[in-house]
């Protein structure tokens, strides 16, 4: 069974967008595929965060992962810092990746120019990345087009590494595939204040995304004050009506209409009411969502969970570790 790996920062309530680009995949992947589901903390720490908060939205995200419904019976939801196989890892892969590799990561050239003062963990995040999803043979990485240029790494990593110290026709490590969202699929959702700009937890407008956990009432008022256009015309087209398309995504993603029936059903009628209906779709979909995040969160079970996660990560990541230590000539010779 082909193998795949994704994780989450446990950095702030996922939105909507982060569910439906992300973890909506996760419980359509797990059914056919062996899936390791990853709270990547140790990615977290690249910027400061406040210890008591980030333990609390650890556990915030993992009830999450098991409210939209990844199975732990399927899936293996742990805490990345939970494996030191991933530590230990990320180093061997900076030590093989060379400093204009990392340098020319789009996502450090824009963190590193909002940031006063740049850690040395923002540039070599991409090697623990990479790291995250070489220990477990990893087939297929889901992520979205902004994450791309960081597979195109692990891939030239993988490549390097393989070609470096294995012998003849002889594979250390698996090299991964990327797996983008389709189209129109919902991978990537957009701001409902400024529909050319990605949705994100971190908006500093919180009318501009709606969190995983927002009240009913809240995500009701979001919807309602979502920016679109003058023309009262309900019709998918990202380029010249991007608010109401985005609108469109979303409410076929918490449904079982297509963007097309959707279009369709309401070509006659106006904003306001198409509003108002997404509106009670999206609260209809994230109520029992509330309702299993609650329980789990409040239960002993979750921690059973990430307990049984972490062993069972450990176990597949500590034999690629060793791979890679016996391969670059770290600790004693292996006894046969």
């Amino acid at each position: 069974m082909e193998v795949i790996f994704s994780g989450i920062q446990p950095s702030g309530i996922p939105t909507i967008g982060n569910y439906i680009g992300a973890m909506k995949q996760f419980v359509d992947l797990q059914k056919e595929y062996k899936c390791y589901f990853c709270i990547v903390d140790e990615h977290a720490i690249t910027v400061p965060q406040d210890r008591l908060k980030l333990r609390e939205q650890i556990l915030q995200l993992a009830a999450l992962y098991l409210a939209v419904g990844i199975d732990p019976n399927q899936a293996d939801i742990f805490i990345q810092s939970e494996v030191a196989a991933h530590a230990e890892a990320a180093w061997i892969v900076q030590c093989n990746t060379s400093l204009g590799e990392l340098e020319r990561m789009t996502q450090f050239k824009d963190k590193s120019q909002k940031q006063v003062s740049v850690n040395a963990g923002l540039l070599t995040y991409p090697p623990l990345m990479v790291a995250d999803i070489i220990l477990y043979n990893t087939n297929l990485v889901p992520v979205g087009e902004d994450q791309k240029q960081h597979l195109e790494l692990t891939r030239d990593f993988v490549e390097r590494f393989n070609s470096r110290y294995a012998g003849k026709n002889q594979e250390i490590l698996t090299v991964p595939e990327v797996k983008i969202p389709e189209k129109n699929s919902g991978g990537r959702i957009m701001s409902l204040q400024e529909p050319t700009k990605k949705m994100s937890k971190s908006d500093d407008n919180a009318k501009g995304y709606i969190s995983m956990l927002d009240e009913p009432k809240v995500i009701a008022k979001k919807i309602r004050s979502a920016v679109t256009d003058s023309s009262g015309i309900i019709e998918y087209n990202p380029e010249e009506k991007p608010g109401i398309s985005n609108l469109l995504v979303i409410f076929s993603s918490v449904t079982d209409y297509s963007i097309e029936e959707l279009a369709l059903k309401y070509k006659d009628s106006g904003y306001a009411e198409f509003k108002s209906d997404l509106a009670e779709a999206v609260v209809t979909w994230i109520e029992p969502i509330h309702e299993r995040y609650n329980h789990y969160l409040n239960s002993e079970e979750l921690h059973e969970i990430l307990d049984n996660g972490a062993l069972e990560a450990q176990k597949v990541a500590n034999k690629t570790l060793q791979r890679m230590k016996n391969a670059v000539g770290l600790g004693r010779k292996p006894k046969r």
